[in-house]
């Protein structure tokens, strides 16, 4: 996948994303006072997530299989005086990189890897990579939202600097879907170049990451959705999980 375009509009497009709303989530289910934890965040993008942590006091990993997602994300965090360690790497086969106190995977980067096995095999490097006590905390799209929000859809957006329409098409595999998105940015000359992503997406029912934690060894604390401290409904969007390795 070629994020080279998409990194370079991603913070403009996600503007509006809730990272303190996900920076709340884990100082609700880890300590509300972060400063000295070992953190890793996976899938961390520009490092959104990685500069809150570091603001926090925390001791930060940023992992992406994006070059370009590491080079905004360096860039930004040297201008805050922040060091954390980044890594480009595939999350299915992470190598061993230390141990850590907390682990997170948010804004649906899991649902990124193209099969079963990819998932579980992040699954376990997770818990690997884990003290005894520390935490997996991640979200998924539910099916819910492959099927019913996303499937067949278009999403579209006409901003001065950059505009873009978004298709999104039912995938081959179940519950998976394609995002294929077309950008229009404007350049010195006030033209408009076009740039075009294809994403692939996949999600499981909740029952079986639960399934594939506890074969780990993982045990699942909590499963709640939608920034809500509740259980899923039918109708929930993204699903949170907490698991412990004990």
């Amino acid at each position: 996948m070629n994020y080279m375009i998409f990194a370079a509009l991603y913070d403009h497009l996600m503007s509006e994303a809730p990272y303190d709303r996900w920076l709340d989530y884990v100082k609700n289910n880890s300590n509300p006072a972060l400063k000295g934890l070992d953190i890793m965040d996976v899938g961390c993008g520009t490092g959104e997530m990685v500069i809150r942590y570091g603001q926090e006091g925390a001791n930060v990993t940023g992992i992406d299989l994006s070059s370009e997602m590491l080079l905004v994300a360096k860039e930004k965090t040297d201008k805050l005086g922040l060091t954390p360690f980044l890594i480009e790497q595939d999350m299915a086969s992470l190598p061993f990189i230390g141990e850590f106190d907390v682990i997170t995977v948010f804004c649906d980067s899991l649902n990124y890897l193209k099969t079963e096995t990819d998932v579980k095999s992040a699954f376990t490097s997770f818990f690997q990579q884990l003290k005894t006590g520390g935490m997996l905390l991640f979200d998924v799209h539910s099916p819910y939202k492959i099927t019913n929000v996303y499937s067949n859809q278009t999403f579209a957006d006409d901003g001065d600097e950059i505009s873009y329409i978004w298709n999104s098409f039912e995938g081959k595999e179940v519950l998976s879907i394609e995002h294929e998105l077309t950008f229009f940015v404007k350049n010195e000359d006030n033209l408009y170049q076009r740039h075009e992503e294809l994403h692939f997406q996949r999600t499981y029912p909740i029952a079986n990451y639960k399934e594939w934690l506890e074969e780990i060894g993982f045990v699942v604390e909590k499963i709640e959705a939608d920034f809500r401290a509740e259980a899923p409904c039918e109708e929930s969007e993204r699903i949170f999980f907490k698991a412990v390795k004990k």
